[in-house]
């Protein structure tokens, strides 16, 4: 949608898009691409990340992605989740621009290590190839304000550190490292990773984050429609809060009616 149209609204841009909504959602994990369709349509989602290495956009003899989680109504965000090499994430986001034209992209090079954090040194080596290849790249980091601060320089369209580790729901836990990210990057900052249910993601947007990113939080929970959508309130919720301002921390009490005046 053109950005004039949304000139009134509470939008967000990476790499020259704009977006009404500030919650991303993934495209793994569901039990049928028919379920995680409903969810992202729950969620209000604009755009969709889609691991190419994990699910099915050409083999017609299959269920496809794009049968169900439409093109036209969500924009797909390649990853290179399952990759642990520089080489492997190039590779793989080149054969997604040769597929699909797609040319913002989501870059992860993760360690090979139970936590599945992301090797940095690879990542900003991937980083400058893609960037050198015209791509415009969201990435994925660890929540170090020095290394997001490198990404940036390195041409980053968009700093993605995360909460914790994936999948692990445990929501955020350095809230000191993302606010400072946030006060140092002039590219949109997203949560990604770690969040575990809608408290998160209000946290999330409270610090000041642009956006968040979640995948398990919703495929996993119970009922997964249901959700979405808490996930979908509680993103609207912690901007809402964020952009009024709260209330100044105290350590005593202030009492909500003034005790001058008593009879």
């Amino acid at each position: 949608m053109d950005g004039s149209q949304m000139a009134d609204e509470d939008t967000w841009t990476v790499a020259g898009r704009t977006f009404r909504s500030r919650l991303i959602v993934g495209t793994g994990k569901y039990k049928d691409y028919a379920l995680n369709a409903a969810a992202a349509e729950a969620a209000g989602a604009d755009i969709v990340t889609v691991a190419l290495r994990r699910v099915n956009l050409s083999d017609p003899s299959q269920p496809m992605l794009v049968d169900h989680v439409k093109p036209d109504r969500f924009t797909y965000l390649p990853n290179t989740a399952g990759c642990f090499t520089g080489e492997d994430a190039v590779r793989t986001l080149r054969l997604a621009r040769e597929a699909g034209g797609w040319d913002l992209v989501k870059l992860e090079v993760l360690s090979n290590t139970r936590h599945l954090l992301p090797d940095m040194e690879e990542t900003l080596r991937a980083l400058k190839m893609l960037v050198a290849e015209g791509f415009s790249v969201m990435v994925y980091t660890t929540d170090d304000p020095v290394y997001c601060q490198k990404l940036e320089e390195a041409g980053a369209a968009a700093i993605m550190p995360a909460a914790a580790p994936i999948g692990s729901g445990l929501g955020i836990q350095n809230r000191v490292n993302i606010r400072l990210i946030i006060e140092q990057s002039k590219v949109p900052v997203l949560v990604d990773a770690g969040v575990g249910t809608a408290s998160d993601a209000v946290i999330a947007m409270e610090l000041g984050c642009d956006a968040v990113l979640m995948n398990t939080a919703i495929a996993e929970a119970r009922d997964p429609i249901r959700m979405a959508r808490a996930m979908k309130h509680a993103v609207i919720a912690g901007r809402e809060a964020y952009l009024a301002g709260r209330m100044p921390r105290r350590l005593y009490a202030d009492p909500s009616s003034p005790l001058a005046g008593l009879i």
